[in-house]
């Protein structure tokens, strides 16, 4: 065998070796709490030699989850938060990208370097200030307090600044002969040309919000307002922790994330070309 063939062959194993090595960190921790989610009460999840597949396949603990906490109320909570976020920035981001993209006008570029400068800060820093704003509003323990900060999200204007910056000029230049004002310039032009990219904004805008766990926490001191990621700390009380009603609570939160994925995964993956550096 040549030994082009043979370093090419190696390479080759040493390649998949690596994608199975992340794809059981990436995700075996999820298929194992799903298998804990779906053991009995007789299994012991921390025996010396641990078991994957369930001996007592059951899915009682996903019905004590919700006889444990008002978990459907917390979900319905997530997804107004959830979606007040994702209707923020698929109108908030779109309009500031377009206009950062296409429009000409006075101070572009300095609003520009100051979206790009707050992506440097950590979310932490912000928090003082956001409370206080949010407490002048009026808005503190009510879910849209809970939801406003992330409702335009600076990374996902610059995506869409970006998505938009790669859209041919030539056919603005167009509608402009055509007589075409911004709107229907935006509205025939430029969103059809960027939906894979605003499927990307709403995916990560939704995860985001779904799983945020700290803001929320300062946010809401009404245990009816919670969301899900704050309400389930409950199964983990002081006197007594059920590992496998924790990992059903945990697949019952990460399901959603799952669900939207799935829809939205066919324009993701064109967001993602869109985003990318052409040579």
């Amino acid at each position: 065998m040549p030994p082009s063939r043979t370093h090419s062959t190696a390479g080759k194993a040493g390649r998949y070796l690596l994608l199975v090595l992340v794809l059981l960190l990436t995700v075996g921790p999820f298929l194992w709490q799903l298998s804990t989610s779906l053991k009995g009460p007789a299994e012991d999840v921390f025996s010396r030699t641990p078991r994957f597949l369930p001996e007592d396949l059951t899915l009682d603990n996903y019905a004590k989850v919700a006889d444990t906490v008002p978990v459907w109320n917390y979900a319905a909570n997530s997804l107004i938060v959830a979606g007040i976020a994702v209707l923020g920035n698929v109108v908030g981001a779109t309009l500031a990208g377009y206009a950062l993209a296409r429009l000409r006008f006075r101070g572009a570029r300095f609003a520009l370097g100051l979206f790009v400068a707050t992506l440097v800060l950590p979310g932490e820093v912000t928090l003082v200030s956001q409370y206080v704003t949010v407490r002048s509003l009026g808005l503190t323990d009510t879910l849209l307090g809970v939801a406003l900060p992330g409702a335009i999200g600076m990374l996902n204007v610059l995506l869409m600044y970006t998505a938009f910056r790669a859209v041919p000029p030539e056919l603005d230049a167009a509608a402009l002969v055509d007589g075409a004002g911004v709107w229907q310039r935006l509205w025939h032009i430029g969103l059809p040309s960027v939906r894979g990219m605003l499927s990307v904004v709403v995916i990560f805008t939704f995860i985001q919000a779904w799983d945020d766990f700290l803001w929320p926490l300062i946010v809401l001191s009404d245990p009816g307002r919670y969301t899900l990621t704050v309400g389930l700390q409950y199964l983990d009380g002081t006197f007594t922790a059920n590992p496998r009603q924790i990992a059903a609570g945990t697949m019952i939160a990460f399901l959603p994330v799952v669900a939207v994925f799935a829809v939205f995964q066919r324009f993701f993956f064109k967001g993602v070309e869109e985003g990318a550096i052409k040579g």
